[in-house]
């Protein structure tokens, strides 16, 4: 589009989460006006470590704001899957984007921040609910819940897995359980018996669990994270200490021991959900982006990277196509492949034989 027309462009997002806040960025590079409506009246990330890749790193990179990641992360060089008592069965460096090669650990709340520190103020707007979206064809229209609205030429859903953008516009995709429940902590370096002597991402599988080990020496601390198969779909479900010590029963002692020591209280306790493919993304002046378009299992550590990815793909679209319902069909040709096959592949699991799945073309190591 000519830059004129991004000039005159009115966007609204909304969800200022991981989609949300660099759509904002993106687009705002752009030229065009953007706001960004979240419905918490406090940004407050729970959670606990995620993995930025060398793709994401170079987004960050083009928009002038990697400084800022990486003075809240650490640069990892590979990635490692044992078993449960240690034993090896791969190791690989994170696939490389150019002539980037690391893969940046970070808290999710160190990442929103910075992510949220770089747009300027009074972009974003807390406390604002969305009820309803009407699509005009030519612009769009958000009611919230306090009665206030706001019209747009473009609206971004990024909402998240609940997305009411997406129910209301592109039919009722609603969250699907996955038989699994996730339990998040961050505890802090000392706490990890050992097992965290470098900045490198290690899971451990068996038994249908799986025990990632994220480091976050910068800020002395470690992200442990626990999925395992339950049938309780409960959104957050209540668990005890000695239901967290069953799931890591034959595990090395050392994970055994880290789960034992664990204060339940600073536990994120999670039945895992994601949503089956969306067919269609947009509208002539409605697009989803992020976990409102295609929310994803955990196991690949892919929806915050899918995210930002999209968000850069939004922003190239609408630079380079001539009309604004040209630059979504664009953006979803680019992104839908990708992330359905995302999706597929973190449907599978990380079993021992599924490891070449996951990872295609990369075989167990011996």
């Amino acid at each position: 589009m000519q830059s004129s027309d991004l000039r005159n462009l009115k966007i609204a997002v909304v969800g200022a989460g991981y989609g949300g806040a660099a759509a904002a960025k993106a687009l705002s590079l752009l030229g065009a006006e953007v706001s960004v409506y979240e419905q918490a009246t406090r940004i407050r990330e729970v959670g606990a470590g995620i993995g930025l890749r060398p793709a994401t790193m170079n987004r960050f990179r083009q928009w002038g704001i990697a400084d800022v990641i990486e003075k809240v992360s650490s640069p990892s060089e590979y990635f490692e899957i044992l078993g449960a008592r240690c034993e090896p069965i791969m190791k690989e460096a994170w696939p490389a984007a150019g002539d980037q090669r690391h893969t940046h650990l970070i808290h999710r709340g160190d990442f929103i921040d910075a992510l949220l520190g770089v747009l300027p103020e009074g972009m974003v707007r807390l406390g604002h609910k969305l009820e309803s979206v009407r699509d005009n064809g030519d612009g769009a229209l958000l009611t919230f819940a306090d009665g206030s609205t706001a019209e747009a030429d473009l609206v971004v859903g990024a909402d998240g897995i609940k997305s009411v953008v997406r129910q209301q516009l592109f039919g009722e995709a609603g969250p699907v359980f996955a038989g699994e429940h996730a339990y998040r902590a961050v505890i802090p370096l000392g706490a990890a018996h050992g097992m965290v002597t470098d900045d490198n991402l290690r899971m451990y599988i068996g038994r249908g669990t799986k025990v990632y080990l994220l480091p976050l020496r910068h800020r002395g601390q470690v992200s442990f994270d626990i999925t395992a198969l339950c049938p309780d779909g409960t959104w957050t479900p209540d668990v005890t200490k000695d239901d967290l010590l069953r799931t890591v029963e034959g595990f090395d002692e050392r994970l055994v021991a880290i789960t034992r020591d664990l204060d339940m209280s600073t536990v994120n306790i999670r039945a895992v959900h994601d949503i089956d493919p969306v067919a269609t993304w947009h509208t002539d002046s409605v697009v989803l982006v992020g976990d409102a378009a295609h929310s994803m299992l955990h196991h690949q550590g892919q929806g915050a990277n899918s995210a930002i990815e999209d968000a850069g793909a939004l922003a190239d679209a609408l630079r380079d196509a001539d009309t604004l319902p040209e630059a979504l069909a664009r953006y979803q040709a680019a992104r839908k492949p990708v992330t359905d096959e995302l999706q597929r592949i973190s449907r599978q699991g990380w079993t021992e034989d599924e490891i070449s799945e996951v990872f295609p073309g990369q075989k167990p190591r011996a």
